[in-house]
């Protein structure tokens, strides 16, 4: 029961009425009762169902039935999910399977000609799982196809096994690296990134795909979010972008993978603090984005404009970062969350919390869309926005929400920074005037444990400059601007 509820809550109701006209379709008998479980689920009566739709109790008969529903709806949603689906993957797919019916049909010409097409298309992308399959059927009807040498098709079918394979592997150490970090870890993340590339036996070097060093990249990048950690892992990207540096082969034939990798490197950068680095890595990006009759522009131009505009905010180029953010936050929630970010740093509330009225879906929304470290972000900067329009009531609860939402996550990750952080914040609340105090300032002292200018996330000290600006009685945009200047 808790299965079909969880599937019919991912439908809007379009999909919903879709799916019951999907079902009719499928039911034989006019008498079928799924229509009438889908409909009773969807409105929210789970209860004594067995009664409802027969009359009687019937628990055998009724689980059968919920059998029979939740295997509808995963069939349902595969069907429209394939059906949909335009990515490029997904028109190799249909083009591997199309070719596969031809061979069947024995139109041997139309059948090699398709395949030709999906081989193409699957190099260009590296998509060695596809490219499996495709090989796999090349040399089920290698026999006839006298335009292609056995040896050539064996020798292209061992080079992607071996990229297929290092695929494979990296997605073990992603899965192992994740694994080991949902747990606090007393070492550097990357320690724990590099140990894990030893068990596996794997040294990165020049023989790597670019979609392999940008798998490599963002790994590493997505441990250091996880655990907060992206000075230490920094030289050991630095260390993988050389080797990308160092490839000889044509960085356009592999244009997307460039583009990822330009801008996993400018936010790794960014995150340190090494605003200029990060900024000419954003000019490469671009660069990159307008080849190929800018190809992959639209593709990556949130992002391109979300990382140039908080680097210029943070080297005090305010005006130009806010204009840059208000052009791309209608299409981006990374863009709207970096401009209520800039608005509340320049003290511009009311325009930062009319941005925060337009977000507005759920946090679980959000979480399954943007991940909960975005939804944490969201959250803070709410706070403290209701706190600098002095909405009490609002304050209050959304502080209360905070930490039933946060506190066992956070707690569990040893992040106690954050709720040291909002308590600070609900004592500011609770009198203001006694932020200037030198008691205050001792709490503060107290409460945190420092951990060096160069360590320190950029984010973190973005939070606390509010903190100290007010203790200080101070610009809230100079004191951020000093506490990160490097």
């Amino acid at each position: 029961m808790k299965t079909i509820s969880a599937i019919i809550n991912t439908l809007s109701e379009e999909e919903q009425h879709e799916f019951l006209l999907f079902q009719q379709k499928k039911n034989r008998r006019s008498d079928t009762k799924n229509e009438l479980l889908f409909k009773q689920i969807a409105r929210g009566n789970t209860t004594n169902l067995d009664m409802v739709l027969y009359g009687k109790p019937a628990k055998n008969a009724y689980h059968a039935l919920c059998k029979r529903l939740q295997d509808s709806l995963v069939d349902f949603i595969a069907s429209k999910s394939f059906a949909n689906e335009t990515g490029e993957e997904m028109d190799i797919l249909k083009k591997l399977l199309a070719a596969r019916i031809f061979f069947e049909h024995k139109q041997y010409k139309i059948g090699f000609k398709t395949l030709a097409q999906a081989e193409k298309k699957a190099l260009a992308l590296d998509v060695y799982a596809l490219l499996t399959e495709i090989y796999h059927t090349q040399l089920q009807y290698a026999h006839l196809n006298n335009s292609v040498a056995l040896p050539v098709l064996l020798k292209k079918c061992k080079e992607n096994l071996h990229h297929f394979k290092q695929e494979q592997e990296l997605n073990m150490i992603y899965a192992t690296i994740k694994n080991t970090l949902q747990h606090p870890q007393k070492q550097p993340t990357t320690d724990v990134v590099q140990r894990t590339f030893d068990a596996f036996n794997i040294k990165i070097d020049a023989s790597f795909t670019y979609k392999a060093l940008f798998q490599v990249l963002n790994l590493t990048a997505t441990s250091a979010m996880m655990a907060s950690d992206y000075y230490s892992n920094l030289s050991f990207m630095e260390e993988v972008y050389s080797v990308v540096s160092a490839k000889k082969e044509p960085k356009e034939k592999h244009l997307y993978y460039h583009i990822e990798i330009l801008h996993l490197m400018a936010t790794a950068h960014f995150r340190n603090k090494n605003f200029q680095k990060s900024l000419d890595f954003v000019e490469k990006m671009h660069a990159e984005m307008t080849k190929k009759n800018n190809k992959y522009t639209q593709q990556f131009y949130n992002k391109w404009l979300v990382l140039k505009a908080v680097n210029l905010n943070y080297v005090g180029d305010f005006k130009t970062a806010i204009q840059l953010l208000k052009s791309g936050s209608e299409q981006s929630l990374d863009c709207s969350l970096a401009l209520m970010m800039g608005l509340f740093q320049q003290q511009q509330f009311s325009e930062a919390y009319q941005i925060l009225k337009t977000l507005h879906h759920s946090d679980v929304w959000y979480e399954k869309k943007m991940g909960w470290i975005w939804v944490l972000k969201k959250s803070m900067i709410e706070i403290l926005l209701l706190v600098e329009l002095d909405k009490l009531d609002v304050v209050l609860s959304r502080l209360r929400r905070f930490r039933k939402k946060f506190q066992k996550r956070l707690l569990e990750l040893e992040e106690t920074r954050v709720l040291t952080f909002v308590k600070l914040v609900t004592m500011y609340y609770d009198n203001p005037k006694a932020v200037t105090t030198s008691d205050f300032s001792a709490t503060v002292e107290r409460s945190f444990e420092w951990i060096g200018k160069e360590r320190e996330d950029i984010f973190v000290m973005s939070f606390y400059a509010w903190l100290k600006a007010k203790m200080e009685q101070r610009d809230l945009y100079q004191v951020t601007l000093e506490l990160v200047a490097a």
